[in-house]
């Protein structure tokens, strides 16, 4: 996993492998539900089915990228601080 932080780290790639596992529930009992009455609505439902885990994988991959970009914000920071101390530093001594 991307995260740094090994719980938060934990329970996101859970909630992720909880959520694939809500797509294809979703997608197969939709399915197979409907196959009987035609394929085209059988294929549709199974695609509405999905929907709800597609969208908390969506929801999970957003906090994911949310806590890369601070994370990478903040060795940005780190960097312009010190590049900044040593520009100081340059200036001082001229």
């Amino acid at each position: 996993m991307r995260l740094t932080d090994k719980t938060l780290g934990f329970v996101i790639n859970f909630l992720l492998g909880v959520a694939w596992a809500f797509v294809l529930i979703g997608a197969v009992s939709s399915f197979y539900s409907f196959y009987q009455t035609s394929i085209f609505f059988a294929i549709v439902s199974a695609l509405i089915g999905a929907l709800p885990g597609l969208a908390a994988i969506l929801v999970l991959e957003h906090i994911i990228t949310g806590k890369e970009k601070l994370a990478e914000l903040r060795k940005q920071t780190k960097l312009l601080e010190e590049i900044s101390k040593k520009e100081d530093a340059i200036h001082y001594v001229s």
